[in-house]
């Protein structure tokens, strides 16, 4: 899931229209160079004002289509940037989420949450491959799934936007973000960076941190995705979800047993992927959840019609998003290259994965899904995108023993988050040498950019001014 939304973004360079789906164009030319003197952005191309926040500066960074070199060609990503090269903690690198969200539109809104930092700090946004005004585009499962990554898409829209990205989705992983990172940090002339990422920009971040420790400085983990990639049964928030409404039924005095009806719901209608879905969405909305336990009550009492005008406001309100906001193409060619489904990788042929995902639904105990069932946990959009995803190679997955660098980390998460709880901050934790953990009351999802209570900002401008 994202936070802000905005348009602020040179343009990214040639598109190409293929079968309805917009696939960002490799351009010939050469690739980022390594930056000349210390925090000058010399290796960032045609910077001037922002156009619509001529406050901050933009520019374009090119990158290796494919870091390989077996595929020719290169991507040029948008850049924003504070004015204060000389900040005298260096350069903030602030990772937006998704995956599928672009940076530069949101850095007006990003500086005005970070501006008490922003005297020892240059804050750094990019526009990570396949985002932005260089969105891949995917118009049938951008119409099905909006910003989601629960909504249950129509079959033909994942297999038109597979097909329409061809065996290019590939170079849209984790990893080959990862690597245009360190070309941007290159280009900014750092040694070393400070990364402060939220939701998929968390899981960027931890990426990076692995791939080069020597140059990370410290680390901002919020909204924290697991280090080892998103779960596609989501096992962390098929139990965290009757922690999360009945701590917001006591908040706001509701009667009922939300949880249990939750479960009701689920056992009498089966539609526990659509309920976790706007769930999730609906937190954006009302991190208390005050509307839910009648709906929920009304539907375990068999009387459905709340709960379906809830879903329908839900996909209207919260999903609906164009691919400049969030790229579903990129949010599934990344998915489906960095994760592990029950069939293992995206490199599995495609023929057997069904069977054994339904080996896996019938080994999951109510223990590991309750209130949901087992079918919620293997009726989830982005796990169903990536079952009928085409087999391609995927890039290694760090090794599971691999601590994070001995530099200082701050986690960061809301108690009411559905979409990464923090039962999941708290695996990761287990990582960092010495964490700083922080869990904010009353606060959902993206802390830094919606928690009312002040208390997660607060924490970033102490962990990063020490």
């Amino acid at each position: 899931m994202t936070s802000t939304r905005g348009r602020v973004a040179a343009l990214l360079g040639a598109v190409a229209v293929v079968a309805g789906t917009t696939l960002a164009t490799p351009a010939t030319g050469s690739a980022a160079t390594a930056a000349g003197p210390a925090r000058t952005g010399g290796g960032i191309t045609g910077q001037a004002p922002c156009p619509d926040a001529p406050e901050f500066r933009c520019g374009t960074l090119t990158v290796p289509f494919d870091h390989s070199g077996a595929t020719p060609g290169t991507l040029r990503l948008d850049v924003a940037t504070t004015g204060n090269a000389d900040a005298p903690k260096g350069d903030l690198l602030y990772l937006t989420g998704g995956p599928g969200q672009p940076g530069v539109p949101s850095i007006k809104r990003t500086a005005d949450i970070l501006a008490p930092v922003l005297k020892d700090y240059r804050l750094v946004m990019v526009d990570q491959r396949g985002t932005g005004r260089g969105a891949l585009r995917c118009p049938g499962l951008q119409e099905d799934m909006g910003s989601s990554d629960l909504v249950v898409p129509r079959r033909q829209s994942v297999t038109d936007c597979a097909a329409a990205l061809g065996p290019d989705s590939r170079h849209y992983s984790t990893a080959d973000t990862v690597a245009d990172i360190d070309l941007l940090r290159r280009a900014l002339g750092d040694r070393r960076l400070t990364l402060d990422g939220v939701s998929y920009g968390s899981f960027v971040v931890q990426r990076y941190a692995l791939a080069h420790p020597a140059h990370v400085a410290r680390l901002v983990l919020d909204s924290v995705a697991p280090r080892e990639g998103f779960d596609p049964m989501d096992l962390a928030a098929l139990p965290a979800t009757a922690r999360v409404l009945r701590a917001a039924c006591r908040a706001t005095g509701c009667t009922t047993d939300p949880a249990a009806d939750l479960a009701a719901t689920v056992r009498r209608y089966g539609n526990g992927a659509q309920i976790l879905s706007a769930l999730t969405g609906y937190e954006f909305i009302d991190p208390d959840y005050r509307a839910v336990p009648a709906i929920l009550h009304q539907a375990a009492d068999g009387q459905p019609a709340a709960l379906q005008d809830f879903f329908d406001l839900v996909h209207r309100e919260v999903d609906a998003a164009p691919a400049e906001e969030l790229s579903q193409g990129l949010h599934s060619a990344a998915l489906c290259a960095d994760s592990h489904f029950p069939w293992g990788t995206t490199d599995t042929p495609v023929a057997g994965r069904a069977a054994a995902l339904e080996r896996a639904r019938q080994r999951l105990t109510p223990e590991q899904t309750w209130p949901f069932d087992p079918a919620t946990a293997t009726g989830l959009g982005s796990l169903l995108v990536c079952l009928d995803w085409p087999r391609e190679p995927v890039p290694p997955t760090p090794p599971a023993h691999r601590r994070l660098p001995d530099v200082p980390v701050l986690l960061l998460g809301g108690d009411r988050d559905l979409s990464t709880p923090y039962e999941v901050l708290q695996q990761v934790a287990g990582t960092a040498h010495h964490p700083q953990i922080v869990i904010v009351p009353g606060a959902a999802h993206s802390v830094q950019n919606r928690a009312e209570n002040p208390a997660g900002r607060r924490a970033v401008y102490d962990f990063l001014l020490k």
